[in-house]
């Protein structure tokens, strides 16, 4: 199905970002990816997207990219148009700009010219090792420690939830370097490469939307000094700027999920028949696809001001960057159940496009910041910015 481009329209889009939305759209609905084995799946599309050029998006042109930094309007149009047709796509996309985000951003000279071309192409697959059993969006809790050795660092502890944890190619793992810190101090990144001694997959990780999840363990883990990750102590920060570049691009994904479910449902309305007219004659039908256009709007426009606003500001926009994901999340599902209220018992059938969408969308509203977070972030920096303001 062809996925309606009317908001390219909008003024925070140059004729590159048009152009580039529609050529990805014209490609992505043209592959076919077996998904009954999805680490299989998202390998292919790691290499598909490596050779058409899409993974440029996610570095530096100075080490393979397509533009002289990351663009956040060209990160969010290319995983609308992905996600609207294939999730795992959208998935293999996002990872290799995450799972490489913090090399791009701090990593020496050496490390980003050894991975990020290979990342670009589709010839290592990234991923982000942040989250703990105990550390998911408390992220100040991370216990997995990195001690000083001859040269380098041991790392020993978890990471859970890792996407593409199993089949990355190397891992960038955030561990605490200073016994005596807490909270966010004294946390440090590394790059692991995934044939690391001492690094294994302790579970493969199965969810309603199935894609490559585990659990990572270190048990006696060594690396050298060169695969430390910006300075020491800088981790969390880093963390934090990596997630500022591509939370926006989460809500764009939950807007390709919205996107596809509404014009799916406009499909079905229009040939499904119902009291000797169509479902779409209905006027309570058309009122609920008016709530999901309207919806889905509000929620596409909050995204790209985010980009917009990313791309042509150097202020922080950590506020801006949370009600996208915010609202484009819980929108987004929204929009989506009552695509499967509408499809009626096709809705829930197995394998139907909206029963997918209906399993995709749930974690968004989880990763990269939950719902509430989101909420506590927006507080803080409103809060915050008021208190800033000098009195009148």
């Amino acid at each position: 199905m062809s996925i309606s481009t009317s908001h390219l329209d909008w003024p925070f889009f140059s004729p590159e970002h048009r152009a580039l939305a529609g050529e990805v759209s014209r490609w992505v609905a043209a592959q076919h990816v077996d998904h009954a084995d999805a680490d299989a799946a998202c390998r292919s599309w790691v290499k598909l997207l490596g050779a058409q050029g899409f993974l440029r998006y996610c570095v530096p042109a100075a080490h393979g990219g397509a533009l002289p930094s990351i663009d956040s309007r060209a990160l969010c149009l290319l995983r609308e148009h992905l996600a609207a047709h294939d999730a795992l796509a959208d998935f293999a996309f996002a990872m290799q700009g995450l799972g490489s985000g913090a090399i791009s951003l701090a990593g020496s000279e050496a490390m980003k010219a050894t991975w990020l071309p290979r990342v670009a192409r589709g010839q290592a697959i990234a991923a982000f090792a942040l989250s703990e059993p105990d550390a998911g969006s408390d992220v100040a809790a991370i216990a997995t420690t990195a001690t000083p050795t001859k040269g380098g660092w041991r790392l020993d502890g978890s990471k859970t939830w890792i996407s593409n944890g199993g089949i990355a190619d190397f891992y960038c793992v955030f561990a605490r370097s200073k016994a005596d810190s807490s909270g966010a101090k004294g946390i440090t990144a590394f790059l692991v490469p995934a044939d690391t001694k001492g690094l294994r997959i302790a579970e493969r990780i199965e969810t309603v939307s199935p894609h490559p999840l585990a659990t990572l363990e270190f048990d006696g883990c060594e690396v050298p000094d060169s695969h430390r990750i910006g300075a020491e102590g800088d981790g969390f920060k880093l963390a934090m700027r990596t997630l500022d570049i591509f939370r926006v691009s989460v809500a764009a994904a939950a807007v390709g999920f919205a996107r596809r479910a509404l014009q799916e449902t406009i499909a079905r309305a229009n040939d499904r028949a119902m009291f000797g007219s169509t479902l779409a004659a209905q006027p309570l039908a058309q009122a609920i696809v008016g709530d999901m256009a309207t919806d889905l709007d509000a929620a596409a426009l909050l995204t790209y001001r985010a980009a917009w606003q990313r791309d042509s500001s150097e202020a922080r926009t950590t506020a801006v960057a949370a009600m996208a994901k915010l609202s484009a999340t819980e929108h987004a599902q929204t929009i989506i159940d009552r695509a499967v209220q509408l499809h009626g018992g096709l809705g829930v059938k197995s394998g139907h496009i909206v029963e997918r969408l209906y399993r995709d969308i749930r974690a968004l509203r989880i990763y990269e910041g939950a719902t509430e977070v989101q909420r506590l972030i927006i507080g803080r920096e409103m809060l915050g910015a008021s208190r800033a303001k000098p009195a009148t």
